[in-house]
Parts: C-alpha cells; structure tokens; sequence
C-alpha cells in the first residue's frame, strides 16, 4: 500500500472531472482507482440531482458518499440512502420564484427528485440541460411562484437558466436582493442558482470529512465555477482547473491543468500520495 498525503479529494463533475465532451479520460480513471485503492477517500460534489449524479459515479467505480444539490443532499451511492438533506420551504420558493420572475426568467425548481421549468418544451437551453444530464423536465404553465404554493413543494434549489450575457447581471441582481438570507452563486455560462444558506459546497466538505474523521488540513478540492469557491476556501488545498473562471483561478491555492487535459488527475498523483 501507498502511504497517502492528503486522505480525501472531493472534485467537481461537470468541467472538473467530466470534459465538455462526456468522457472521462482512462488517464483519469485509473489516478483515481490507484488513490482509492491505497485507502484515499475520492468524493464528487455536484450540483446535480441526485438521480443524475448517481448513474456517474457508479460508472466510476465509486463507493461511499455523494454531494448532490450543491451541497444540499449528501446520499450514499450503493444503498442510495440520503444522509443529509437540506431545502427551502414552499415560502422561500416562492420568495426567490418571484425575484426572478421580477426580471422575467425561465425558472428551474428543483424539488425531491423533480425538475420543474417554465420553459416551453422546445427552449434550446433546457433541452440541452436535459441532454447532459438524463433528466426530463416538468413542463408548467404559469408562475413557478404559484405553482410552488400551490403545490406545497420544498424544494433543494431554484435556478434560472439565461443566455451567457444575462448571467451576470441576474447574479448581481440576486445578490443585491437574496444575497442576505440564500447561497446565490452560478456554475456555467447558463445557470444562476440559489440554494439555502449554509448548504454550500463547503459545508458539504467539511461534513464528509467530518464523516471520515480526516482533519480538513488533509482534504483537497477542486473546481471550475463560481459555485466550487466555498469548497476550495474549505479544504487544506484548493485547486481550479485551468479552464476555471478567472475568478476562482485568483482564489485558489494552485491551478492544475485543464478538465480537457486531465487535471483531477495531475493533482492525484502530484499530492495523494506521500
């Protein structure tokens, strides 16, 4: 056996680990095998559903736990059993719906396993959103606002997907005026997401590492987006693909090379093992 440098690496999926093109290199693969068969601990954090991010990581081998939701929901990949489990209530649904809906964006409602959107069935957006990620939206007429209350739904995050050139001023925009009392980050050129305050990616780290008794200074994390900086702040290394914004590029401890050129895998085999 391998004696280990740091003990976990918690990794982002979708321009982290998985490259624009869907597959993920054997390079990759077998850095990862190699760290978990010496006894590391190798965990994506996603903010992906649960039921999309499930299907990955097992085609990866993996074993123990997930962080789905942005850090909301924390499931066990064998038994699927969920061991944390965050959300906003019907009330603050409607409360961030109706921001949104303020500034006339399509809406995602993310709510037990569901996608619900506004989006009318032939949006370009949503059906590649679909595409990547084996869900099938809910299509409802109307305000998500009014169909969360009258519904009563929870929900784990609400997002809006928007043309790359509206991203930012929706992200400042909800900020200014959800920034108080949510999480408001984004995760790719398209998606601004708000989820519940605390259930950030960070959180999500420092619990599984809580989970495995592995001190923080032990963990490392890596990102591409906005919405990976509170992990990387978190972890004793924090790491950002060189295909990262430029943002968290500033932020983090190192820059590895791109999500294209294997980067998750660079950083394995540079600071895994002792």
């Amino acid at each position: 056996m391998r004696k280990l440098n740091y003990r976990l690496i918690v990794s982002d999926f979708d321009g982290t680990l998985l490259p624009r093109g869907g597959i993920i290199s054997e390079d990759v693969k077998s850095a990862i095998n190699e760290y978990v068969e010496n006894g590391g601990i190798f965990c994506v954090c996603t903010g992906r559903m649960t039921a999309s991010i499930m299907p990955q990581v097992k085609k990866l081998g993996l074993k123990g736990l997930v962080i789905a939701y942005q850090g909301t929901v924390i499931a066990d990949i064998e038994s699927g059993k969920i061991i944390k489990k965050g959300g906003l209530s019907c009330e603050q649904g409607q409360e961030i719906c109706l921001a949104m809906e303020s500034q006339g964006k399509i809406i995602n409602a993310y709510s037990d396993e569901v996608l619900y959107t506004t989006a009318g069935g032939g949006n370009r957006l949503i059906k590649k959103y679909e595409e990547i990620t084996g869900i099938t939206a809910n299509h409802i007429d109307g305000c998500m606002s009014a169909y969360i209350r009258n519904n009563n739904l929870s929900c784990q995050k609400i997002i809006s997907v928007v043309p790359p050139e509206e991203k930012i001023p929706l992200y400042k925009f909800l900020c200014e005026t959800l920034g108080e009392k949510y999480e408001v980050t984004y995760s790719s050129d398209v998606l601004v997401e708000v989820s519940p305050k605390g259930d950030d990616k960070g959180e999500a780290l420092k619990f599984i590492a809580d989970f495995y008794h592995i001190p923080l200074e032990k963990t490392i994390a890596l990102g591409d987006n906005l919405n990976d900086l509170p992990m990387l702040l978190a972890a004793g290394l924090g790491v950002a693909v060189d295909n990262a914004t430029e943002e968290l590029k500033k932020r983090c401890d190192e820059v590895c090379p791109s999500c294209e050129d294997g980067g998750v895998g660079v950083i394995i085999r540079k600071y895994g093992f002792a």
